[in-house]
């Protein structure tokens, strides 16, 4: 699977869970959060003031 900028929190938790420790090592502590699950990794990213770019290679590893 490619993980996209586009691509919404939910979807991704939903289909790699084990992702979730990228974002929450990154400092996205807040992924339980009923909002978050609609955001896009962009929107998530541009909150929390962390680079897009970074965390979608991260996410690709």
């Amino acid at each position: 699977m490619q993980i996209n900028k586009d691509m919404t929190i939910g979807e991704l938790l939903e289909k790699a869970p084990e992702k979730a420790e990228v974002l929450l090592n990154a400092g996205m502590h807040c992924l339980g959060c009923p909002a978050s699950q609609a955001e896009t990794i962009e929107e998530a990213c541009s909150v929390h003031g962390i680079d897009v770019e970074e965390i979608i290679t991260a996410l690709n590893k």
